[in-house]
């Protein structure tokens, strides 16, 4: 491990351990803002596993949310089981459900994968308009005499942060494992070359279905808590390609894909431009558009990249280095 990642290590531990505390020390406003925050970074940090290492760019990935969003819904509200104990759960069926998506979008390439994962999430959409135990369209909320009982306002607005800040964590430790394990490696050379990875063996449906299922798992999980902290599922939300899928491309190409720090800048951007423009959304999008828009003719490595020209550095311990012993 170098100094800079030692250094950006200890740092980024104690930011997450002060937010850990933040419920009971900081404002309500501000605790809303930073669940949508960490939601968003666990996204995006998935989201970069997924296209930035795996080379796997994917415009579906609000199939996975609304999918989780209604198994939540489905078992927490018409069940009767805990919404947190959902969330893992939740979790669970989108990692199964990927399995045969994979199965599919794999025989794709470029574009066309990047088509066909949005086609199977708006498969998806339609299909629970036609399943009337789940509103068939309609607006579904959770209720306190369900999904919410026995939880008070207080508490279940702290178990919304925590949650999401446990999730920010485990994806950011999430990336940092498979990045440093052979699964990494194999998975860096698919991308590089799929060819020349397959002549040395690797075996690339395997490796790619390893990070699918991993990313479906923990995008599906977020999905689950974002609905849990909304408290209502809708259908055109829950599989919103533009909230989704669209801001966090944006955050990514933003900060730079293919870097560790990158959703973490872009997050930061993103957190800016929203309090900025906190009452025009429709400009929001804009100015997160265009400003991905020209950081990939500018910057294609985003801010993370134009940090590396001034300064290389690394914040998280995944690179690997050739020491060459002297004789």
């Amino acid at each position: 491990m170098s100094r800079g990642s030692r250094i950006g290590t200890v740092g980024m531990t104690l930011i997450f351990v002060v937010l850990g505390f933040f419920p009971l020390y900081g404002s309500d406003r501000m605790q809303v803002t930073l669940v949508q925050v960490l939601t968003y970074l666990t996204l995006a940090i998935m989201w970069n596993l997924l296209a930035g290492y795996s080379g796997l760019v994917s415009v579906g990935q609000q199939g996975f949310i609304g999918i989780a969003a209604y198994s939540m819904f489905s078992m927490s509200e018409l069940n009767s089981i805990d919404p947190f104990v959902s969330v893992p759960l939740s979790a669970m069926v989108c990692a199964a459900i990927s399995i045969p998506v994979a199965l599919l979008v794999f025989r794709l390439r470029g574009g066309y994968f990047a088509i066909g994962t949005w086609v199977v999430a708006e498969v998806f959409r339609l299909l629970t308009l036609e399943i009337n135990v789940l509103g068939a369209g309609n607006v579904q909320s959770l209720t306190t005499k369900n999904a919410f009982s026995g939880y008070g306002l207080e508490v279940r607005k702290n178990l919304v942060f925590w949650s999401a800040w446990m999730l920010a964590i485990g994806a950011t430790l999430t990336t940092i494992f498979v990045l440093r394990s052979r699964l990494g490696l194999a998975l860096q050379a698919v991308r590089d070359d799929a060819d020349g990875a397959r002549g040395l063996g690797v075996d690339i449906t395997r490796v790619r279905m390893i990070i699918w299922m991993i990313v479906a798992a923990w995008t599906g999980a977020t999905g689950a808590l974002i609905h849990i902290n909304s408290a209502t599922v809708t259908n055109r939300d829950a599989f919103s390609v533009a909230s989704w899928t669209a801001l966090v491309v944006f955050i990514v190409i933003i900060g730079g894909v293919g870097s560790t720090i990158g959703p973490y800048l872009g997050v930061g951007v993103y957190w800016i431009i929203t309090e900025q423009l906190k009452q025009q959304n429709t400009w929001r999008f804009i100015v997160l558009g265009a400003l991905a828009a020209t950081m990939s003719v500018v910057s294609p490595k985003g801010i993370a990249g134009l940090i590396h020209r001034w300064k290389p550095f690394e914040i998280f311990p995944v690179t690997r280095r050739l020491e060459v012993g002297k004789e």
